[in-house]
């Protein structure tokens, strides 16, 4: 959510930011909305003035002279609760729009349509040259007996799975490296639980445009959330933090579900686009200033890349343009995995640069060292994400008898399962 103030002065600034990140939405309309609202408060400003002088006037009238200043008064009074309405209704059009007006992107971030005018920023390691036929991660899974695929989607539909014996052990070891990880760099690590109530989701941003995207619990007026984001972002609603406590950083861990609406057809099967995963988010509140925003964008994204070079895939950094971004960035990398079977990257971390836009929607501010208080800046990025990594992580790393090497870094956390080597196969296979 942009300054009101800001908008007024700023309209063309913001028309523009419209206009790159092709949201919906018509500025001059809710110009208007807010002159009218303007309007309409300042006729009743003017109205309680002259009641409050009416008022004052009535015990020093004689007596003959009273009862039409009375009168008058309860006259006002009647004005000004025919127009509290009119006021109820504008302040609430006014809000809808409010939620709706993006954040300004960066003058450096590239200007596009979507996906495909994003720039690639640089890649990282080398394609593996395989001495045999490699298999898709279905194919890996389904051989080795490591996941349900069929069977679970007649319990619990399309797009589930269920990771099985060494795959659930690989998952969490995975988990176990980011949180170590983040733990390393003075994150608080915080398990987050899944349901969230509405205004968490329009804190994030991620209402009121994406309610398709996220299961409603009717009988509970409750939302399951699809990322920890959302409960961390309203975390500290309402409060004000004095600035010795920034940054503060969160990793949240949390189980996630989103619908995946408007996918159905393309990039579903396997591992890819299920309702339910499990992620930790890296999560930071720093204080109002573009260049320390900046810093800890610039070490959020270092983080992940950090974690997918300890999983040893080659991977690749794109700057998201002004059309792909969101409505709430300033600034937007993803860092996409190699995915062998596909020929083609797949992102794997999203990370955000979004200034006060989230924090002046869950009023998230701080008082800095002249005793000023000030909206936060919040930033977001995925440390890691399960089971979408494992898609890139199976393929990149299957041998020809189908077990799995396992990276240097990530075989402390396997130790016990891996029987002194450092390739993952099943217990029943020698």
């Amino acid at each position: 959510m942009l300054d009101l103030k800001f908008i007024r002065e700023n309209s063309e600034v913001v028309k523009n930011a419209i206009k790159l990140k092709r949201v919906a939405l018509d500025l001059d309309q809710l110009l208007s909305l807010d002159k009218d609202l303007l309007s309409v408060k300042q006729k009743m400003q003017e109205l309680q003035t002259e009641r409050n002088a009416n008022s004052k006037k009535i015990p020093s009238l004689p007596a003959g002279e009273r009862e039409q200043f009375i009168k008058r008064g309860r006259e006002i009074g009647d004005e000004i609760e025919a127009l509290k309405p009119k006021v109820n209704e504008l302040e609430e059009n006014l809000k809808n729009m409010l939620w709706l007006v993006p954040n300004i992107p960066s003058e450096r971030a590239p200007i596009g349509k979507d996906e495909e005018d994003n720039v690639e920023v640089k890649r990282v390691g080398e394609y593996r040259n395989f001495d045999f036929t490699p298999l898709n991660h279905i194919e890996i899974l389904t051989k080795n007996d490591w996941a349900e695929f069929e069977r679970i989607a007649e319990v619990c539909g399309s797009r589930s799975y269920a990771l099985k014996n060494e795959m659930v052990l690989l998952e969490q070891a995975i988990h176990r490296l980011a949180i170590d990880k983040l733990l390393n760099k003075n994150f608080t690590l915080l398990s987050m639980p899944s349901l969230v109530r509405e205004q968490t989701l329009y804190g994030t941003g991620h209402f009121p445009t994406g309610k398709e995207q996220v299961y409603y619990l009717q009988s509970d007026d409750s939302y399951l959330s699809g990322t920890a984001e959302v409960q961390l972002n309203s975390l500290h609603t309402g409060e004000i933090l004095d600035e010795s406590r920034l940054p503060i950083k969160y990793a949240g861990y949390s189980a996630c579900f989103r619908r995946e609406a408007g996918s159905y057809g393309k990039d579903v099967k396997g591992l890819i686009r299920v309702h339910q995963f499990t992620k930790v988010e890296q999560y930071i509140i720093c204080k109002s200033d573009a260049e320390e925003s900046e810093r800890m964008h610039a070490e959020l994204l270092a983080t992940s890349e950090e974690i997918v070079s300890d999983l040893e895939l080659p991977y690749r950094v794109v700057e998201c343009c002004t059309g792909d971004m969101g409505t709430g960035k300033v600034r937007m990398y993803d860092l996409e995995a190699w995915v062998p079977s596909e020929k083609k990257y797949r992102e794997t971390h999203s990370c955000s640069s979004l200034h006060d836009w989230q924090a002046r929607r869950t009023n998230l501010r701080y008082r800095n060292s002249e005793g000023k208080v000030l909206y936060c800046h919040t930033l977001n990025n995925t440390a890691i994400a399960t089971p979408r990594i494992l898609v890139p992580f199976l393929e990149n790393h299957q041998e020809k008898d189908l077990s799995i090497r396992i990276p240097a870094k990530l075989q402390p956390y396997m130790q016990a399962y891996l029987g002194g080597t450092i390739y993952l196969k099943p217990r029943n296979k020698k």
